[in-house]
């Protein structure tokens, strides 16, 4: 699979949780896929399931890696990333992941450009996560009625709790416009916006 809601100028509605779950290359390791760009080096957003006492192999992040821990425990030589925890590995960063007890995580590979060299390590609590001139990503919790901007791209996930039309799990792009929500009753949502007005170019 090479292309899946790859074309960044089309709306994409996915509910995650009813995706099965495919096993990777790595033992004990599955994932649900939810957007990917590309052949051996892809643009990809995914959620991975790590079995207790899984580890991979030490490896280089050629293009980024940006994930939330959603449930357990995600660990390397850096520290333990329990859940709720948001992860930015730069371009050129390296580590060598495991978890003792299980976790669950929602990764995205190769969205970031060259320039982003750097690590952070930050608990997710509502409020801006991570801010710069090409996206911001925060967390948003209430209950009440919600608009987003989408100008220049928007995505977002469903934490916690539904809304009128979108259950826990689900994952929204909207390229441009505006984005409302209904919640039914108190629902955490992991925002992000601006991204797709120049996403990184993958290598050729």
């Amino acid at each position: 699979m090479t292309q899946l809601h790859a074309d960044l100028s089309l709306p994409a509605d996915v509910a995650t949780e009813a995706l099965p779950w495919d096993p990777s290359p790595a033992p004990g390791v599955h994932r649900r896929r939810i957007e990917r760009h590309g052949d051996e080096v892809a643009r990809l957003t995914s959620i991975v399931r790590y079995a207790p006492g899984c580890s991979f192999p030490p490896h280089t992040h050629g293009g980024g890696e940006e994930y939330l821990v959603l449930e357990g425990t995600f660990s390397d030589e850096h520290g333990d990333h329990p859940a709720g925890t948001y992860v930015r590995n730069g371009v050129g960063t390296s580590h060598a992941p495991f978890t003792t007890d299980g976790c669950v995580i929602l990764v995205r590979l190769w969205w970031m450009h060259p320039d982003e060299t750097t690590s952070c390590v930050v608990q997710a609590t509502p409020g801006v996560l991570h801010d710069s001139p090409r996206e911001r990503v925060s967390l948003w919790a209430g209950d009440g009625p919600v608009r987003f901007d989408a100008t220049g791209g928007l995505e977002v996930f469903v934490l916690d709790g539904h809304t009128a039309s979108h259950p826990r799990g689900s994952w929204l792009r909207r390229p441009h416009g505006e984005l409302q929500l209904q919640p039914v009753g108190p629902v955490r949502l992991l925002v992000r916006q601006g991204h797709l007005k120049a996403p990184p170019e993958l290598p050729a």
